[in-house]
């Protein structure tokens, strides 16, 4: 039985809206809530859910068609259109985010109360005409989101994290936090990720510095990626792990399931909140303890932010080789403060010395990342962790962008390029019969 036969009587002709004195956009949003609300009332909810995404379009639009035409609102074609479009939207994406979601030049979409949405283009903000008809409107679309990863959020639970079905980063904050209203925050991905080639034709990478960082992976070095708000690190972890071979089984833990692994064998894992009970949370700590007893070749863990730093440092100083995590931080020597201070988050109490020690034997390469003030996210430096000596971690920078200026558009000049330092680790990658020369052909051919 077709949808459209699903639905219930439409109201008789007294139950319609009187037609409306004219277009404006009050009688406009006026008219498309009332109809919103009927389609609603008539949907046969569980029978809709059961259908493919591209049928149940198709026979929503026929029936959200035939009752804008029964309607008697005084609209023309073009917005007649316009209201079918957005009720379908409505009914079944993110209504009027769905434009957005489908334009591939928008890395961002950030929405400040129903009546605010900004888009971030080629690292540039814009305010954009896209308005939700009121903030409940908004409220009903960010409950559409994080129930579909079995989330929630409401006064007793604010905040959220949740993700699209693309993989796109989530990020919910409604009131009594927000004071002006509901607040969302979407970090796009593609429908692919950029893969090595893509970065090295942007310009975002040299050809031998990631022939360098495929070679660490490949060699099974533990690899950070740090970088601010937005440099790019998820994407960088995702081209880097192209370079784990296929026969190893990898572990994924995030906080909200953002990474997109090519390999086979890859098994992920997602920390849970509490209930409503503030009950039943699973920290990304118990997943990296878990992790361990699944037999992983290596763990990738999205972001470190807390006292699962400890575990993944222990993981991998005990066989767990060529596991990889990104962390917030400006500088290399920075990301190295910011995982001494989350150990002291795991409740254990050790000595600078051997906390200082334990981070310099897990840790062996640092990808430092950064979006310039032209928008682009560039490769900064690659550094090597040494040692430590005394109450230092020691490193050496192997890789190092260097600016020459800034030409009349506002685009950074300049070039990564090695610092004549000769790495300590390329001995182990000369071990595993690694040829840095070759290695990146296969991968620049695909």
């Amino acid at each position: 039985m077709r949808l459209s036969e699903r639905l219930k009587q439409v109201p008789a002709d007294g139950a319609r809206p009187e037609p409306e004195p004219g277009s404006t956009p009050e009688s406009y949003r006026a008219s498309k809530t009332e109809l919103h609300r009927r389609l609603i009332d008539q949907l046969d909810l569980k029978a809709i859910e059961r259908l493919p995404p591209d049928r149940l379009r198709e026979e929503l639009r026929g029936v959200v068609g035939r009752m804008v035409g029964a309607s008697s609102i005084a609209l023309n074609q073009a917005e007649r259109e316009r209201l079918v479009q957005e009720l379908l939207d409505d009914v079944t994406g993110l209504g009027p985010l769905e434009p957005l979601l489908a334009d591939g030049t928008v890395s961002d979409i950030l929405v400040n109360t129903g009546s605010t949405v900004y888009v971030e283009r080629g690292g540039k903000l814009e305010l954009t005409p896209v308005q939700f008809d009121s903030n409940d409107h908004l409220m009903h679309v960010i409950n559409r989101i994080v129930s579909r990863v079995g989330r929630r959020v409401d006064e007793t639970s604010p905040m959220v994290d949740a993700r699209l079905p693309d993989g796109s980063r989530v990020n919910a904050i409604i009131p009594p936090l927000a004071i002006d209203g509901p607040i969302l925050s979407i970090r796009r991905f593609g429908r692919s990720p950029l893969r090595v080639k893509d970065l090295v034709g942007l310009g975002s990478v040299s050809r031998e510095s990631i022939s360098f960082l495929a070679g660490c992976v490949r060699a099974k070095l533990n690899v950070v990626v740090s970088g601010g708000t937005g440099s790019g690190k998820t994407t960088m972890l995702n081209a880097l792990s192209a370079f784990v071979p296929e026969d190893e089984r990898v572990v994924t833990i995030e906080d909200s399931a953002e990474l997109q692994l090519q390999q086979p064998h890859v098994v992920r894992l997602e920390t849970r909140p509490s209930n409503i009970e503030g009950k039943g949370e699973i920290a990304a700590r118990d997943l990296v303890r878990n992790s361990l007893r699944m037999r992983p070749d290596r763990i990738i863990i999205g972001e470190v932010r807390s006292a699962e730093v400890l575990d993944m440092l222990q993981a991998m100083n005990t066989g767990h080789d060529g596991s990889m995590t990104t962390i917030h931080a400006n500088s290399p020597r920075d990301a190295l403060t910011r995982l001494e201070a989350m150990i002291g988050m795991a409740g254990i109490t050790l000595p600078e010395a051997s906390t200082r020690q334990m981070i310099s034997r897990a840790i062996h390469v640092i990808v430092q990342l950064n979006r310039g003030t032209d928008g682009q996210r560039r490769l900064m430096s690659i550094s090597e962790v040494t040692g430590s000596e005394g109450p230092t971690i020691t490193m050496q920078e192997i890789f190092r962008f260097e600016q020459r200026g800034v030409d009349e558009k506002g685009r950074i000049q300049g070039q990564l390029a090695s610092t004549g330092i000769r790495p300590r680790v390329l001995t182990r990658i000369q071990q595993f019969g690694i040829d840095l020369a070759t290695i990146l052909d296969p991968y620049l051919r695909a």
